[in-house]
């Protein structure tokens, strides 16, 4: 028996891959109530054959990583939607956010018990991505929460 290979959509997802290197700009919230800045990395890597992404991410505010984060980025052909399991240094159950991967950017939402989050990453400059988080108690208005510009390492 041959063993399935990534679909175009799994392809997709390897415009993650690589080493992303950025300023950040968090917005005033619960978690922090100034915002401020802040320089993010995030290394991604394709895994599992090539069906899945893996992000190691972390985050330094004033000299110091205060924020680290997991994901796993795949596709999932059951719901036919795009979808990260998000696994960060806050302590929190396992997130999931789902969405749709429509020509360079990447728009995925989860709903938490504290409301909604959408985060969008833009692939369409070559060797560059933003993203954007933005969260929503009710799915319609949304707020920002953070913004971030990184340019690939490798």
């Amino acid at each position: 028996m041959e063993m399935p290979k990534p679909s175009d959509a799994h392809k997709k997802l390897l415009k993650l891959v690589g080493r992303w290197n950025g300023e950040e700009k968090l917005y005033p919230s619960p978690w922090d109530p100034t915002g401020g800045m802040a320089k993010g990395l995030a290394v991604n890597k394709a895994e599992l054959d090539g069906f899945f992404v893996v992000q190691d991410y972390q985050q330094e505010r004033n000299g110091r990583i205060n924020f680290r984060g997991h994901g796993v980025f795949g596709w999932d052909q059951f719901e036919n939607c795009y979808v990260v399991h998000w696994f960060d240094s806050m302590g929190t159950p396992p997130q999931v956010m789902k969405g749709t991967f429509e020509n360079s950017v990447l728009s995925l939402v989860g709903k938490f018990p504290q409301g909604f989050n959408r985060g969008i990453w833009d692939y369409s400059k070559e060797g560059k991505v933003t993203f954007k988080m933005e969260v929503s108690m009710d799915g319609k208005n949304w707020q920002p929460m953070m913004e971030g510009n990184y340019t690939k390492e490798r």
